[in-house]
């Protein structure tokens, strides 16, 4: 049978360098990780992971709950957790609440019983009390893309910014009459973003119109609808979508009203998905750096992990907000 030391002799190297390369920490030169790794592959090392997880209370593993794969600005998000977490040794579990918070808990239950190292969480609710408990009980958390002022390590953009860029830019092109398609009042984020539109509007002189903001009321579809209902009743020079999805369908109703983009209404979005640039015209879009706010999540976990298995108490915690950047495509004119 080969052993960890029969490893590190074929090597040339100590045992504690071979768990390190194993483990894919860094601070390994790169020639002395090839070798380890030439090593295990011709002796045929297999580690006993269970042995090794018992002995130091972990798994190097860490689960990645998000409220939908479908949601096109998570599958960017996880890329950047996963890309980062191999890069340190650590395996993601992907979890889809659908917005439930009982398929959460059930999450959490089942996780926490296999061992699971920490948590990122994308899906987070107002009702959440379970992840603020998971971080009162000292297990590492870190949130993405959901945040609401709680004591607990996060990774998020300034909602109200990117929004009130955005308005700020249609207004500075001439456009007055802009309307809003803001997503699900219970969500912090979407609130953060109407408030930005509406700051935008005082601060640029201009009235607030109750007419001009669409609230949605049963999913990003829901803005097909009212869209035209709006439309029914007045043309606007622009709309703002507080997501790049709910811009996609808003475009939609737009062209079926057989009214064109940008000459008769301007639409800008906030994410930066893939989609956003494919679509005809180009949305114009705020975006957010998804792929970072992903491999900073998972660095920050990881951070959090090794710290736990060093101290009892844990770091004050720390929110990171990221930069976001205005794109301008074909969707926005300058109005005339």
């Amino acid at each position: 049978m080969t052993t960890l030391k029969k490893v590190a002799e074929y090597a040339g190297v100590s045992t504690s360098t071979v768990s390190r390369v194993i483990a894919g920490k860094p601070y390994v030169k790169e020639e002395t990780r090839r070798r380890v790794l030439q090593a295990v592959q011709e002796l045929s090392y297999s580690p006993n992971i269970l042995a090794k997880s018992l002995k130091e209370g972990r798994t190097n593993t860490i689960a990645l709950m998000i409220p939908s794969i479908q949601n096109q600005m998570f599958p960017i998000v996880t890329r950047g957790v996963e890309d980062t977490a191999r890069k340190y040794g650590y395996t993601v579990i992907l979890c889809n609440t659908d917005e439930n918070i009982e398929v959460e808990k059930e999450y959490i239950r089942k996780l926490q019983d296999r061992w699971i190292d920490g948590f990122i969480v994308g899906s987070m609710l107002p009702a959440s009390d379970h992840i603020r408990k998971l971080k009162a009980d000292g297990f590492p958390v870190v949130l993405t893309s959901r945040y609401y002022g709680d004591p607990i390590d996060a990774v998020i953009i300034d909602n109200h910014r990117a929004a009130y860029d955005a308005v700020s830019y249609l207004i500075k092109t001439g456009h007055e009459k802009i309307a809003i398609a803001v997503g699900r009042r219970q969500l912090s984020l979407y609130q953060q973003r109407l408030e930005g539109y509406l700051d935008a509007l005082k601060d640029h002189g201009l009235p607030v119109d109750e007419s001009l903001i669409m609230h949605e009321t049963h999913g990003t579809n829901s803005f097909y609808g009212l869209t035209q209902k709006l439309l029914d009743n007045l043309i606007p020079d622009a709309i703002f979508a507080t997501s790049d999805p709910k811009a996609i369908v808003v475009i939609r109703a737009i062209k079926d009203r057989g009214l064109r983009i940008p000459e008769d209404i301007s639409v800008i979005g906030i994410d930066d998905i893939e989609m956003s640039a494919l679509i005809e015209p180009p949305l114009t879009t705020v975006s957010q750096p998804l792929y970072k706010i992903g491999a900073l999540a998972a660095k920050k976990l990881i951070a959090l992990i090794e710290h736990k298995n060093k101290s009892k108490d844990p770091p004050a915690p720390v929110v990171d907000v990221l930069e976001t950047e205005l794109i301008i495509r074909k969707s926005t004119a300058r109005r005339k």
